[in-house]
């Protein structure tokens, strides 16, 4: 890695991604670098984006190399996954106080992430009314959005 620093969640002169895998135990390598700054530039990726994504920078990095990465730094709560489709796991940098949800349009494959702030009223009622505190980070809802034509007017 040359001068350049990656830009990711935190940064700063001693940035909190940084600080906290060190916290952890964990050593801070090049290929953890490269890989938070491809979820970060990505913002949803699938881990063979997030490969394709940093072999431009370095032949070095495999997939599971990918897969392991990702599932550290998201026990560091720097990267969060859902399932957006029915192949695997997208993953998207954890911005400071920016949580959010995805809506999912089974036709055109579009994905809006939304501020679980939305959501606060069926959130609240989970709590209330099923003492279930629900983590809508990990939420997808699927259905149509409507840029998307309908069957009636398709004919």
């Amino acid at each position: 890695m040359g001068a350049h620093q990656p830009a990711a969640p935190g940064d700063g002169v001693e940035p909190d991604w940084r600080a906290r895998l060190r916290a952890q135990g964990y050593r801070l390598t090049p290929q953890r670098e490269l890989i938070l700054q491809a979820v970060t530039t990505l913002r949803h990726a699938t881990p063979d984006e997030v490969l394709a994504e940093v072999r431009k920078s370095s032949s070095a990095v495999n997939l599971s190399t990918v897969y392991r990465t990702l599932e550290v730094l998201e026990g560091l709560g720097l990267v969060r996954h859902a399932h957006l489709s029915d192949r695997a796991p997208t993953f998207h940098a954890v911005d400071d106080g920016h949580e959010h949800f995805h809506l999912v349009c089974r036709k055109c494959g579009r994905t809006s992430a939304v501020d679980v702030g939305e959501a606060a009223p069926f959130l609240d009622a989970l709590r209330d009314r099923r003492g279930f505190v629900a983590d809508a980070g990990h939420l997808a809802i699927f259905g149509e959005c409507v840029r998307c034509p309908t069957e009636e007017e398709t004919q």
